[in-house]
């Protein structure tokens, strides 16, 4: 079994690479949940909380990347100077 934290991560990377959004579709999310048997493995873990965690890991990505756009653009910003 793995631990609830890689599932939250496999589901934000899947759910990126086959949608491109960071914005979580519930129906996506609910098979997610279903198909990987987190119901039965984190019994005491709630669809909707695993949405939330999954969310708040999309968003962290999405702001972790706009962070390395800028950083790439202000070097090459100033190699230009």
């Amino acid at each position: 079994m793995h631990k609830l934290s890689g599932y939250i991560k496999l589901a934000a990377d899947t759910y990126f690479e086959e949608t491109g959004s960071s914005e979580l579709n519930a129906h996506w999310i609910a098979e997610f949940f279903q198909d990987y048997g987190l119901q039965d493995a984190y019994p005491s873990q709630s669809l909707v909380n695993f949405a939330n965690l999954v969310q708040k890991e999309l968003t962290r990505n999405e702001e972790q990347a706009a962070k390395k756009t800028r950083l790439c653009l202000d070097k090459i910003i100033d190699s230009t100077k």
